[in-house]
């Protein structure tokens, strides 16, 4: 019982810091992602970090079984470059039992994961949906900010401009700057303009009062200037890209009552993950022990390349599903022939060590003295 705490925790520390800097990585980028579109007013500011902190759970579903991973060739390859597995093994610990010790950490996280994909990220993938549909609805008035160039995508890319919004949803002076159908630059300035709405079909128009209208190419002399009293521009929801499907914020009861092929590719998807952070741990037993000559890091990118060969194949995998292509049973098939692997390592794991024994490393040399 020493022996598992002590390697548990090992295990554990690793696991924990590997998981939270890929989440921090992972979590900025997205964050950097949802700010430049707060920045061009497709999504209101004050729901950035509401969307993150439901994004989270499925951020963590995918990570932990990488953390684990990782995890594992930190905790026991430092155990064997220190020569503390040496002494385990003189005890009688084989790497059998040494399987058996990680399959403590690994059904932990495997349970937690399973916990995030079949609970906790569906819930937080339909509060995502709710919150990206709610800032589809808005219109491009709403998203305008008083003093500031605006950039709005969609199917009439436009830059806009506005000294004022009143909370009747008045504007001040206006600048509207977009292109025709034909690409030609068109610019509007207006003293003031008002929210308008047809009644039948609820399109959204932004009326403009008193100004002028310039439509040519900048540096030519044919272009055409319209005045008017009142001009009516349309307005289109922001098209906001989220990253989550219809299926992943179905909850896992949906998935599986419904016979659409996407729903079942999604169900079976949040089933592989558990069975993932299973078999990565008998990957990784194996795959940590290191001679101490070759270093801490002899085999972590060899490593990382296995598991993200596996990772690949289920992603693959699942996309042949969503289209038909495949059956659910190519994903467990998938699993099944990284377990062969993981047990091929294990059992002939001594044939294997030497092949790679064999495998010539490079060696710095320290400046003014020996390698």
């Amino acid at each position: 019982m020493i022996v598992f705490r002590y390697l548990a925790r090992e295990v554990l520390n690793s696991t924990v810091a590997v998981t939270g800097v890929l989440l921090l990585i992972l979590v900025s980028g997205r964050f950097i992602k949802y700010l430049s579109e707060a920045a061009s007013g497709d999504l209101a500011a004050d729901v950035l970090f509401e969307i993150m902190a439901y994004r989270i759970p499925g951020f963590l579903e995918l990570i932990l079984p990488l953390g684990l991973f990782l995890g594992i060739l930190l905790g026991y390859g430092r155990l064997y470059l220190e020569s503390e597995m040496v002494v385990l093994n003189a005890c009688g610990i084989s790497q059998k039992r040494l399987v058996g010790y990680a399959m403590g950490p690994a059904l932990l996280s495997a349970g937690l994961v399973a916990l995030l994909s079949l609970w906790v990220s569906p819930m937080g993938a339909a509060e995502t949906v709710r919150i990206f549909d709610e800032q589809k609805s808005r219109s491009q008035l709403e998203s305008l900010t008083v003093g500031r160039f605006q950039k709005h995508t969609g199917k009439n890319r436009r830059v806009s401009y506005t000294d004022h919004v009143g909370d009747d949803g008045t504007l001040g002076r206006i600048f509207l700057m977009e292109r025709t159908a034909k690409s030609v630059p068109a610019i509007v300035v207006a003293e003031s303009g008002q929210k308008s709405s047809e009644g039948e079909t609820g399109q959204e128009f932004l009326v403009l009062q008193n100004g002028v209208r310039y439509e040519g190419h900048p540096g030519r002399a044919d272009f055409t200037e319209t005045t008017f009293s009142k001009y009516g521009v349309r307005l289109n929801p922001p098209e906001i890209i989220s990253g989550v499907t219809k299926a992943s914020a179905k909850s896992t009861a949906e998935l599986m009552v419904s016979d659409h092929r996407v729903d079942k590719a999604q169900l079976h998807w949040r089933f592989s993950l558990p069975i993932l952070a299973l078999v990565v741990t008998l990957l990784a037993v194996p795959l940590s022990q290191v001679n101490p000559r070759q270093g801490r890091y002899a085999k972590m990118l060899p490593s990382i390349i296995m598991y993200l060969l596996y990772l690949m194949l289920l992603s693959t995998a699942r996309s042949k599903v969503e289209d038909g292509k495949a059956d659910v049973i190519v994903l467990y098939a998938v699993h099944l022939v990284f377990l062969g692997i993981a047990l091929n390592l294990l059992f002939a794991g001594r044939f294997w060590g030497r092949l790679f024994d064999r495998i010539p490393m490079p060696r710095l040399r320290r400046k003014g003295g020996a390698a």
